[in-house]
């Protein structure tokens, strides 16, 4: 898969009865504050936000650790036809959700360009067949406690997810990386995105294992994210999860810290024996930094989060534009993502994000990327991506989003994704398109419906396009564009932007 580490990350929800990015992965007692405002809160009708809150009292979620998507004191959550009395009175919880849908694209090619989650066109998906099963860590009256989550995933999501060496290949199989697992065909199959154990005193608490990425503000599960397909930023800017130890100190109400050693990103513990650049100092070593911190207002209607990551990640060969074969380089890959939160008005929120990567040591001609070797041996990624969402009703939210991301040296930008990680299997290297070195831009539309309280609809209109650097290469015909069709059939694509429709349902159980 294409994803990147280092950023800075300011997670955040959005205004009551706005469901917005919220990804529930580290449960944990803190203060609520901000988020009580911005992260999935309870309408004043009593609707239930879009992610999977806990339905017991004083429960707080938010996202991997640190942002502030879906921290919130719960009064009222889904029904949860799961639960067990055995269980919950040890606060052990059970829950889970359904997210499935269809898109298309204004050409009728088979897939729908750089969009991943909804890439096939005019194609029914089970994206998400989601079950959660956690017991929250609660460090309220200032003990020890412990908690932990493991999340299990079915559905056409599931490929865009894994790590390599768990639910997917590692490294060293096929020469290749992000190969599913456990698919159960090229569309369909079962990852374990979240595998940890939480450990906690007061206002310090650690998370270990394997657990969603900190880092940026829209997420892998539905039920975090108020749009139905996600940010070029994310899929092609992020790392998706991290494998390791990462902890937290709430140093004042306004002010928590982060920090960990994570083994990579989107990696459980796949070796490093096929790197090439044994030159490269800590070659065979996966050993990363994470870390940032989120600060909020005294008046609670602003907050700020920065998240950065810093360590080697194992890139694969890029000899004749092929991802798929041959040995890998292991460098440094830096990354470092802020996110901005500001609550206008009682129905009006903005949020700001930005993430930057680098990838290093990409001297070796051989294992470069497009255009890099004019740049030092170093590819650069970065995002802009602004949203603003408006509580139309107490049912209702509409939202906008507004992004560029630039893929300074083709490096990042490859499409189908599924071919990418799914290909290597069968020894088909002609069914993926890309590099592509150039700018992307994306605007979209979307609401958010919710008829009760288990129940969410989102549909969508988006439109994507993209300025390469090099368009005499097009012209020439030796290179394409990400739109059109013949993309995925070994074929360039022919289109410099694209129009997509679609929406999706989410059940939460």
């Amino acid at each position: 898969m294409t994803r990147i580490t280092f950023r800075l990350s300011l997670a955040a929800a959005l205004v009551a009865g706005t469901a917005v990015a919220a990804d529930p992965t580290t449960p944990s007692r803190i203060d609520t504050g901000i988020y009580d405002q911005y992260a999935q809160v309870v309408p004043p009708s009593g609707v239930a936000p879009a992610i999977p809150n806990v339905p017991q009292e004083n429960v707080q979620e938010y996202r991997a650790l640190p942002p502030a998507e879906a921290e919130a004191e719960i009064e009222e959550g889904p029904t949860r036809y799961l639960e067990m009395e055995f269980l919950t009175s040890r606060r052990i919880n059970t829950y889970g959700w359904l997210a499935a849908g269809i898109g298309a694209n204004n050409w009728g090619a088979p897939w729908n360009g750089t969009i991943t989650f909804v890439d096939r066109n005019w194609q029914f998906m089970m994206n998400q067949l989601n079950l959660v099963n956690e017991r929250l860590l609660d460090t309220e009256d200032g003990g020890w406690d412990w908690g932990g989550r493991i999340d299990l995933m079915y559905g056409t999501d599931t490929t865009f997810t894994t790590a390599a060496g768990l639910d997917a290949y590692s490294y060293n199989a096929y020469n290749s990386y992000f190969i599913p697992r456990w698919a159960s065909s090229k569309y369909y199959g079962l990852a374990m995105p979240q595998l940890y154990a939480e450990l906690g005193r007061g206002d310090v608490s650690a998370k270990i294992g394997h657990f969603y990425t900190p880092i940026g503000y829209e997420v892998v599960p539905a039920v975090g994210n108020f749009f139905y397909t996600i940010n070029d930023t994310f899929q092609y800017g992020e790392p998706f999860t991290h494998t390791g130890v990462l902890g937290q100190w709430k140093q004042t109400d306004q002010m928590t810290w982060f920090g960990g050693v994570v083994n990579g990103w989107d990696n459980w513990n796949s070796g490093t024996s096929l790197a090439a650049n044994t030159w490269y100092p800590g070659f065979n070593n996966n050993t990363g930094f994470l870390g940032g911190a989120t600060v909020k207002s005294a008046d609670e209607d602003q907050a700020l989060t920065i998240f950065t990551y810093s360590g080697n990640m194992m890139n694969p060969n890029l000899v004749g534009g092929s991802p798929y074969y041959g040995q890998a380089i292991n460098a440094n890959r830096s990354y470092i993502s802020t996110v901005y939160i500001n609550k206008l008005s009682d129905k009006l929120t903005y949020v700001f994000q930005n993430d930057d990567g680098w990838q290093f040591g990409l001297q070796d001609g051989m294992y470069t990327p497009t255009g890099s070797q004019g740049n030092n041996g170093v590819a650069q990624w970065y995002g802009l991506v602004n949203y603003l969402f408006y509580t139309i009703n107490d049912t209702t939210t509409g939202g906008f989003r507004f992004e560029y991301f630039r893929d300074n040296n083709g490096f990042r930008v490859f499409n189908p994704l599924r071919n990418l990680n799914y290909d290597p299997l069968s020894g088909a290297t002609g069914n993926v398109n890309g590099p592509y070195q150039g700018n992307f831009w994306e605007i979209t539309f979307g609401l958010n419906w919710r008829p009760n309280k288990n129940w969410v609809f989102r549909p969508e209109l988006r439109y994507d396009w993209y300025s390469p650097d090099n368009i005499q290469a097009i012209r020439d015909g030796t290179a394409g564009t990400p739109y059109g069709s013949g993309i995925g059939n070994g074929a360039f694509g022919n289109q410099y932007g694209q129009l997509f429709g679609g929406g999706d349902f989410i059940f939460q159980f």
